[in-house]
């Protein structure tokens, strides 16, 4: 056993429940860069010689040939990446033994988590911005096509499909400044802050950081080994990031059905029944729906396990890893599988205006016709409404009255002129708006901030 302070060997059932291989295995190469750059700084300050260094370092990078081989078997009585990789490297080189000088594994665990995680969330953006390029894309195929907007799941007004895409575009780009965020608190590297006070010896804390990629060493030791803030971020950006995924996902799984039928989703991205021939499931985008739960789970996990800590470390945070890589892996699943899937969603526009029925989602329309009149906005409002009301009394629409029966119901006839989804849609030239023209716009804005 490495700990001198014990009498007696770990009973296995104790090994088995407090390993956390199967967690941190696939930070190898993140532990090994970080004791990389560990070992230079112990040759640069003296606390190793040029030529100790240099092994260890040698002695490093076998071991890393070596994992990616599949040369190396970790065993789960070392407990950890950590430990596996340093008993391996000290077989190779004896000197190995020295290479735990003036480092904890509190610090650094730390240090490789925010370099695995920060590697993860730089590709994670990278995708983030995929996703967001294609729904420009489909608000430029789009611009021109118009579809019921909806407010409470009731028709509400014409809108552009591609005003709608671009909807989504600001919420995803809010969520890449989240996940921004969540890169922008690892900029420090604990590396060096021990267990959890520092150390006696003379290391340089500021070159480890520049070897490995951090702006400057972490400003508290104890907050060094203490804090999750970090992962929180990253957990804030994925919850709400996969709400977002979720709520986009419920609208084109209801515009799909045939009670709606305007979205057309590419078949290679749905399934058949096992039963039913004439079936065609969106299961990509109610699977996508389904795991923002998990997501969401864990994050509440590490919020619980952090509320009744101590300071500084304690073991209950080895558990940080288990929900952050779950987390990862389906945030970065999703969001490849519905980029893909949204590229080649499509628009049936006729069967979208046809969804129009009666035309009442002009209703605001008109009202804002006789405001334009003189009329103040909420008794255009009323008119509009007992107009409304009596339309469906006799399941006529807007297009079936005749010029008397507007001005009957106190309307200047020449509201006719404006009455088609396409003239309400153009007319809402306003900044933001679902006007063609301002679409347009939003969309060379949108490209430009890309």
């Amino acid at each position: 056993m490495w700990h001198g302070r014990f009498k007696h060997d770990t009973a296995k059932i104790v090994q088995d429940f407090t390993q956390s291989l199967d967690i941190d295995w696939r930070m190898y190469e993140a532990d090994i860069q970080g004791s990389i750059a560990h070992v230079k700084m112990l040759g640069k300050t003296g606390l190793l010689s040029p030529d100790e260094a240099a092994k260890i370092e040698s002695g490093l990078h076998q071991v890393l040939a070596e994992i990616q081989e599949g040369r190396f078997t970790p065993s789960v009585s070392l407990e950890d990446v950590h430990m596996n990789i340093e008993s391996r490297l000290t077989e190779i080189e004896p000197l190995g033994a020295k290479l735990h000088t003036a480092r904890s594994r509190n610090d650094q665990v730390a240090t490789t988590t925010r370099l695995y995680l920060r590697s993860r969330l730089q590709s994670l953006s990278n995708d983030l911005h995929e996703l967001l390029s294609v729904l420009v894309d489909n608000a430029q195929r789009h611009v021109n096509v118009i579809i019921p907007g909806y407010t409470h799941m009731q028709q509400a007004q014409p809108i552009s499909m591609g005003h709608y895409w671009l909807s989504w575009f600001e919420a995803f780009r809010r969520d890449e400044d989240r996940l921004k965020f969540a890169l922008s608190s690892m900029t420090d590297c604990p590396l060096g802050a021990g267990a959890l006070a520092g150390t006696t010896l003379p290391i340089d804390r500021g070159m480890t950081s520049e070897l490995l990629g951090f702006s400057r060493p972490t400003r508290n030791s104890l907050a060094s080994v203490a804090s999750r803030g970090y992962m929180l971020d990253y957990h804030h950006f994925a919850s709400t990031f996969m709400i977002h995924i979720s709520r986009l996902c419920t609208d084109l799984i209801t515009w799909n059905s045939q009670e709606f039928a305007f979205i057309v989703l590419p078949d290679e991205f749905c399934t058949g029944s096992s039963m039913m021939p004439q079936k065609k499931n969106p299961d990509v985008l109610e699977l996508a729906r389904g795991k923002t739960g998990q997501v969401i789970g864990n994050m509440i996990d590490l919020l619980v396990n952090m509320k009744g800590l101590p300071m500084t470390y304690n073991r209950d945070l080895q558990e940080d890893k288990r929900g952050l890589w779950s987390s990862l892996d389906t945030v970065e699943a999703v969001i490849r599988v519905i980029t893909a899937l949204l590229a080649k969603v499509d628009v049936d526009e006729e069967k979208a205006l046809a969804g129009f029925g009666k035309g009442y989602s002009l209703a605001t329309d008109i009202a804002e016709f006789l405001v334009m009149k003189g009329t103040p906005f909420r008794e255009a409002h009323a008119i509009v409404g007992r107009l409304v009301a009596w339309c469906i009394e006799r399941d006529m629409a807007f297009a079936d009255l005749t010029p008397e029966q507007w001005r009957e119901h106190g309307i200047d006839e020449s509201v006719m002129e404006i009455l088609s989804v396409r003239e309400s849609v153009k007319r809402r030239d306003v900044y933001g708006g679902t006007g063609f023209a301002q679409v347009e716009k939003q969309i060379a804005d949108a490209r430009e901030r890309l």
